[in-house]
């Protein structure tokens, strides 16, 4: 009996089936101009072409390759970037000079690759602070400065990755620590963690390989009975929750020297790990 392609339709790895349904998908939203003619010039004012092949197949498996549902979740994506204003993000960014400030507070950065090339991307809930964030920002600034690190992780971070891996990089590695973090923590956050959710769901489909979840409290049966209404089920899969003693396993998959020493690790990035933005898309920070 043949065994499945793990990589069953990613660029490369498409059946006769899969690349039809690629082809028509394409057609068809040529067809109703949700992909537009200018499609070269739209690419060169963000500064990657989301329009690609390896876009639509993500939103294709987000949706098992069912077009009609496809469609409908590339015109809600569309119709929100139109919205929120995320391609003006994506060509020019988003100035968030508090993010330093803020990382003290909820520290959300990306740092280095896993074992296997991904970008690998942190956030330490133990450390929260809602009232010192509500002073040094808003929710609103704080999805769009999530907005602009997604449009980061499309246009620099996955290439960069891709090419140090020399095979395409499509996913990110997630670590969720939650040392020190307990069920309050998780109430003054939720309305945050929920709106990004649904945004990385929604809108950046198929982009996180694993996520662990690390140093899981007493009863964080209880928060993850909350979270997991809000994703779906090809989600839920790529999730493993370790407690206290993760180190073993969290190292199969993320060398050492990616990881900072406050998660078991042995980096010490100069200025803090959670600002460095170390990795191959940084040259100067690698």
């Amino acid at each position: 009996m043949a065994t499945k392609d793990p990589l069953s339709g990613h660029p490369g790895h498409l059946d006769a089936a899969q690349q039809s349904a690629l082809e028509q998908f394409r057609k068809e939203l040529l067809a109703e101009g949700l992909i537009p003619e200018d499609r070269e010039a739209v690419a060169k004012r963000l500064g990657y072409d989301r329009y690609d092949d390896q876009t639509l197949l993500r939103f294709l498996r987000a949706r098992k390759f069912d077009l009609p549902k496809s469609k409908i979740m590339w015109e809600g994506n569309e119709k929100w970037r139109k919205e929120f204003g995320t391609d003006e993000i994506a060509a020019n960014g988003f100035h968030y000079p508090e993010q330093v400030e803020v990382n003290k507070y909820y520290p959300q950065f990306y740092h280095r690759t896993d074992r296997d090339g991904r970008p690998v991307y942190v956030e330490q809930l133990g450390y929260l602070d809602m009232n010192k964030i509500a002073s040094l920002t808003t929710q609103d600034r704080q999805i769009r400065h999530l907005v602009h690190e997604y449009e980061r992780f499309l246009k620099d971070r996955l290439p960069a990755c891709s090419e140090k891996q020399g095979e395409i990089i499509e996913t990110s590695c997630t670590i969720m620590d939650l040392n020190g973090a307990g069920i309050s923590t998780f109430y003054r956050v939720k309305d945050y963690v929920s709106a990004a959710s649904n945004i990385g769901q929604n809108h950046y489909p198929e982009t996180m390989g694993f996520m662990f979840i690390i140093n899981a409290p007493y009863l964080f049966s209880t928060i993850w009975s909350l979270i997991k209404p809000w994703l779906d089920e090809a989600t839920v899969r790529k999730i493993h929750i370790l407690g206290k003693g993760y180190k073993a396993e969290l190292l199969k998959y993320i060398p050492e020297t990616s990881l900072p020493t406050d998660l078991g690790g042995v980096c010490k990035c100069p200025g803090g790990c959670t600002t460095s933005d170390a990795g191959p898309w940084n040259p100067a920070n690698l």
